[in-house]
C-alpha cells in the first residue's frame, strides 16, 4: 500500500477520526507514503455526506470533500461499542506506527481510547490527539468545530470585521486544514522521538491553539493590553496604501505598500497622477495616513477606470506590490497554483485534479493521489492483516462487529 521512494512508506497509521482536521493530517501522511487505515463506525465518516448535508458546501456531482480527505486510504468498519470489535482493533494497534484520534476525552474513556489505553497494547504506539479546546480545563470535553474554536474562540473572526458590522463567516475547514498541518508536525517529531529513544508517545494539538497562534498579532497585543479598533470601511481605511480597490471589470485588488516613501512616486505613475508627489496634503507617510479617506478616494476612481489586466502590466512594471483577490471560479485556471504544485492531477477517474499538501521536499514527490474508499472496502484485508482468521473474519461480522 506504500510507495518505497517515499519518505513515509512503511508507516502504518490508524485513522480513527471523523471530518475533517484529523482525517486531513492523516491524508498528509498518506500522500508521502504512509499506509494510512480510515477506522470508521457502521455509519461511516460524516464527511461523507458532509457535501449533501452542509448548506456551505458548493453542490456537484462528484463527492470532492471524500475524495480529497481520504484518498490513498484503506477504510475498515468496526464497531467499537462491540467488545470483539475493540479486541479486533487492538489486533491492528500492535502493529502500528500512529494512531489518529479526534474523539472528545469522555468518548475515548468510554471506548478505552486514551493513550494510557493503547500504550498498553503497543508502547511504541505514537498517540495522535486532536481536539477542540485543549486536552485540560474548564472547555476540554467540548466539541469543537474550525467555525467554533479555531475562528470564534481564538478572537479571528471578531478581529476580522469592520467597525459597525458583525463578524464574518470562515468557508468551511478552513482552520481545519491549518491545523491539520500542526498535528502532522507534532507525529513527525514524535517518530524523530522514536527513533531516538524507542520510546512512543503522545502528541497533540487543538483547534482553539492553533487559532491562537494563527491570530497571533492581535492575541499577543491584547495580552500585553493593546487593541486596535474595529477596522474602518474601505472608503476611510487605516492605510490608502494597503487597502482594498474595485477594477473596472469588477475584480479587486489588494494594494499592499510597506515601504511607502520608496513606493510612493510608482503609485502616482501607475494611476497617472504624478502631480500627487507635488500635493502637499500627501507628502509624507503621516500626512496620507492622516488623509486616507481622501487619498482612498482618488485611488478608488483611478482604479476602477480601467480594468484588471491593465492594472496587473501596470503595477507589476512599476514594481508595486499588489495582489488579486481571486474568485473560487478563477482556481482551476491559476497556472501559478499549477506551476507551484499546489494543484495536482489524481488518479481519481471523476475528480481528476485535486489539491496537493503544501509539503514541498526536494528529494521526493507526494504520490498521486489514489480514489477514496468506499465503506468498509477493505475490511477483511485489513484484518487478515492483522492476523485474524477467515472464520475470526466471518464471526465478527455476524455479530455486527464488523462490515
Amino acid at each position: 500500500m506504500t510507495e518505497s521512494g517515499l519518505p513515509l512508506a512503511g508507516l502504518r497509521v490508524l485513522d480513527i477520526s471523523s471530518f475533517i482536521a484529523a482525517p486531513a493530517a492523516a491524508v498528509v501522511l498518506g500522500d508521502w507514503g504512509a499506509d494510512v487505515i480510515k477506522i470508521e463506525g457502521p455509519d461511516g465518516d460524516a464527511n461523507r455526506r458532509i457535501m449533501h448535508d452542509s448548506s456551505n458546501y458548493p453542490k456537484g456531482e462528484v463527492n470532492y470533500p471524500w475524495q480529497m480527505d481520504s484518498r490513498n486510504k484503506r477504510s475498515l468498519v468496526l464497531d467499537l461499542k462491540q467488545p470483539p470489535a475493540r479486541a479486533a482493533l487492538d489486533r491492528l494497534i500492535a502493529t502500528s506506527d500512529v494512531l489518529v484520534c479526534n474523539f472528545p476525552p469522555p468518548v475515548r474513556d468510554k471506548l478505552r481510547l486514551t493513550y494510557d489505553d493503547v500504550k498498553q497494547v503497543n508502547p511504541k504506539l505514537i498517540y495522535a490527539s486532536l481536539t477542540g479546546y485543549g486536552e485540560s480545563g474548564p472547555d476540554r470535553d467540548r466539541p469543537g468545530f474550525d467555525v467554533t474554536a479555531y475562528f470564534a474562540r481564538s478572537g479571528l473572526l471578531d478581529a476580522q470585521r469592520y467597525e459597525g458590522g458583525p463578524p464574518g463567516v470562515p468557508v468551511p475547514a478552513q482552520g481545519d486544514r491549518a491545523t491539520a498541518m500542526t498535528l502532522v508536525s507534532a507525529i513527525l517529531m514524535a517518530l524523530i522521538h522514536r527513533m531516538k529513544t524507542g520510546e512512543g508517545s503522545w502528541v497533540g494539538t487543538s483547534l482553539l491553539g492553533n487559532g491562537l497562534w494563527s491570530c497571533g498579532v492581535i492575541a499577543q497585543a491584547a495580552l500585553v493590553g493593546a487593541y486596535l479598533p474595529h477596522r474602518p470601511p474601505p472608503d476611510r481605511p487605516r492605510s490608502a496604501l494597503g487597502t482594498i480597490y474595485r477594477t473596472s471589470d469588477d475584480r479587486w485588488l489588494q494594494l499592499t505598500i510597506v515601504r511607502e516613501d520608496k513606493m510612493w512616486p510608482g503609485i502616482c505613475e501607475t494611476i497617472g497622477c504624478p502631480e500627487l508627489l507635488d500635493d502637499p496634503r500627501f507628502a509624507t507617510v503621516e500626512e496620507r495616513r492622516k488623509r486616507s479617506g481622501e487619498l482612498a478616494t482618488i485611488l478608488g476612481k483611478a482604479f476602477a477606470s480601467r480594468d484588471y489586466e491593465h492594472w496587473r502590466k501596470t503595477m507589476s512594471a512599476h514594481g508595486i506590490t499588489f495582489g488579486v483577490i481571486s474568485r473560487p471560479q478563477d482556481v482551476p485556471d491559476d497556472a501559478q497554483a499549477v506551476a507551484c504544485g499546489a494543484i495536482v492531477d489524481t488518479a481519481i477517474p471523476e475528480m481528476p485534479r485535486t489539491l496537493a499538501n503544501p509539503i514541498r521536499l526536494g528529494f521526493a514527490e507526494q504520490q498521486i493521489a489514489k480514489p477514496a474508499p468506499a465503506l468498509g472496502q477493505h475490511s477483511d484485508q485489513i484484518l487478515a492483516e492483522a492476523g485474524l482468521s477467515r472464520d475470526e473474519i466471518a464471526s465478527l461480522r455476524a455479530s455486527g462487529a464488523i462490515r
